[in-house]
């Protein structure tokens, strides 16, 4: 089943939208990682790794709404982190954020 796919909030679409804009390689770099990442959430939202509930980040709780959230393994230790609802008709993935390893580890405490 397809899914389709949002950004958490205004914030996550606007730096999506810098990496589009930006001529700096490592931007494009990510941004040619997430878009392959959405490709493929969109084929499949469970291809990631969903984190236990006890783990989510209280702040994306509170923040979002949100009971679960999956990670999809970017290269070289990037981490996009995204949630999934549905309704009676679609699968919808709700983008939250994409981090470097160290700030994914700073994020969730570890």
């Amino acid at each position: 089943m397809k899914a389709r796919l949002f950004f958490a909030d205004a914030k996550v679409k606007k730096a999506f939208g810098k990496l589009s804009s930006s001529s700096k390689s490592e931007d494009e770099k990510i941004r040619g990682w997430l878009t392959k990442a959405f490709k493929e959430i969109q084929q499949d939202a469970f291809c990631g790794i969903q984190i236990p509930k006890r783990l989510i980040p209280k702040e994306y709780i509170k923040k979002y709404g949100i009971n679960n959230l999956w990670k999809y393994n970017l290269p070289e230790g990037w981490r996009l982190l995204y949630s999934i609802a549905a309704d009676e008709k679609n699968v919808v993935c709700i983008i939250i954020e994409w981090l470097d390893h160290k700030n994914y580890e700073r994020r969730f405490g570890y």
